[in-house]
């Protein structure tokens, strides 16, 4: 069974009395196949009641759901070849982003992206997906070497943030952030961004600047997290809630607001339910935006990426 959140306690108690019958053997008094069909199609419509009228606050909590599909299970179904390039040559080597490269679908392609990680050991190798300035670094240098060999880059956004320690600091985060999406604007080969889980605050942009931009349904997307927000505004991080209200966080706000291209629906009760469902989802969607991008010269690609992001300025202002 999922680990559920805790909007979805009655979901839980459900699954748990379908797991107790299955253990169960048929006696005469009860037709344990009978009941187990009819608890599932209880929460199949309970699933499908809850998940049609999400908060942005639970959005959220589903975005960081620790079982969704992060990059290197992407990467291991979408690309092939997947050769991983390491260090910014300057300094180290970030295990918070990765990127090399490999084929999707037949197609050379630079893939970089945000890896959380998928259990205690792994999320503390890969900083919980937050970035050094070196990550950043890597990431600009791995474009830069993309838009040399007119490869296209794929970039896979799932990061609470930039980490914000002093080290990171110290050594240029807010300079290498403003790097990395300098180079995003600048190359001249195809960009396709996907926010995948959190796309928090400078720590995403960084990578996210891209010609196309998608978003999977559940995902969310924001200047700074709601914690973050509650905690500047409120002064209590308690007041997550109203902030994520506030924040307009959510893909179908940010589609109306032209901060990202499309959505990519989810699997009925989130993408940490059907990952396979998910990454073939967001493969085809990727595969359309290559397809439609790889018609533009490269001159045509930068002018139409500044141009997109240019606009958004204009309209928030307007």
């Amino acid at each position: 069974m999922p680990t559920f959140l805790d909007f979805e306690k009655p979901l839980a108690e459900l699954e748990g009395k379908i797991e107790e019958l299955r253990h169960l053997e048929n006696s005469g008094d009860i037709n344990i196949a009978e009941e187990v069909a009819r608890l599932q199609a209880k929460v199949d419509k309970l699933l499908r009641q809850t998940y049609a009228k999400l908060s942005p606050w639970q959005k959220t909590l589903v975005a960081r759901h620790p079982e969704r599909p992060h990059f290197l299970d992407y990467t291991g179904r979408l690309i092939e070849d997947f050769t991983p390039l390491a260090g910014d040559r300057s300094f180290a080597d970030d295990h918070a982003i990765i990127g090399g490269l490999g084929r999707f679908r037949g197609r050379s392609v630079m893939v970089i992206g945000h890896e959380k990680g998928s259990d205690t050991a792994a999320r503390v190798q890969h900083n919980f997906g937050m970035a050094r300035p070196e990550g950043y670094r890597k990431a600009q240098r791995l474009m830069d070497m993309a838009d040399r060999f007119r490869l296209p880059v794929l970039a896979l956004v799932d990061t609470p943030g930039a980490y914000p320690g002093v080290d990171a600091e110290a050594r240029g985060q807010a300079e290498a952030i403003a790097r990395s999406i300098e180079t995003c604007l600048r190359i001249r080969v195809p960009l396709v961004a996907a926010i995948i889980g959190e796309g928090g605050s400078g720590g995403a942009i960084a990578l996210a600047a891209g010609n196309r931009v998608l978003m999977l349904e559940h995902a969310v997307y924001s200047v700074i997290s709601p914690e973050g927000c509650a905690s500047i505004l409120w002064r209590s991080a308690e007041q997550a809630k109203e902030a994520a209200e506030a924040l307009k966080l959510t893909a179908e706000d940010l589609l109306k607001l032209g901060v990202i291209d499309e959505i990519v629906p989810e699997p009925l009760g989130g993408a940490h339910r059907g990952a396979a469902e998910t990454i073939q989802a967001l493969g085809d969607a990727i595969e359309r935006s290559l397809g439609q991008l790889g018609q533009e010269n490269g001159d045509s690609l930068r002018r139409l990426r500044r141009e997109k992001f240019l606009e958004m300025g204009k309209r928030s202002l307007g």
